[in-house]
């Protein structure tokens, strides 16, 4: 059995838009954001800083956040209304490869 040939080019990446629009789902973060809300995000150049609302990607579903700390190449997100989010708290320190964006309207 023989192994495929690589041209030796390397495999271009997927191409996401600059900009998404996505919903909010749930009340973790009121009263910043509003269940139903829709917000717009930015998606390429995204630099983990303290303050900032981002979109991570998490076991498969997207959750909007504020960064709380960074660290080396990681982040901690908390949610604005801490009674009803799933954060760092629970999750600990993630890595900033799992942010999808960050929302610049809402």
């Amino acid at each position: 059995m023989t192994s495929p040939k690589s041209s030796g080019k390397p495999k271009a990446k997927k191409l996401r838009a600059p900009f998404a629009i996505r919903r909010v789902v749930g009340d973790s973060m009121l009263p910043t954001l509003k269940p139903g809300q829709l917000v717009l995000v930015r998606q390429w150049f995204v630099r983990p800083k303290v303050g900032r609302i981002i979109i991570i990607e998490h076991q498969g579903s997207q959750k909007i956040k504020r960064v709380a700390k960074v660290r080396a190449g990681e982040i901690y997100i908390l949610g604005d209304n801490p009674r009803l989010s799933v954060d760092s708290r629970t999750l600990g320190w993630l890595s900033a490869e799992t942010i999808r964006g960050i929302v610049k309207m809402f």
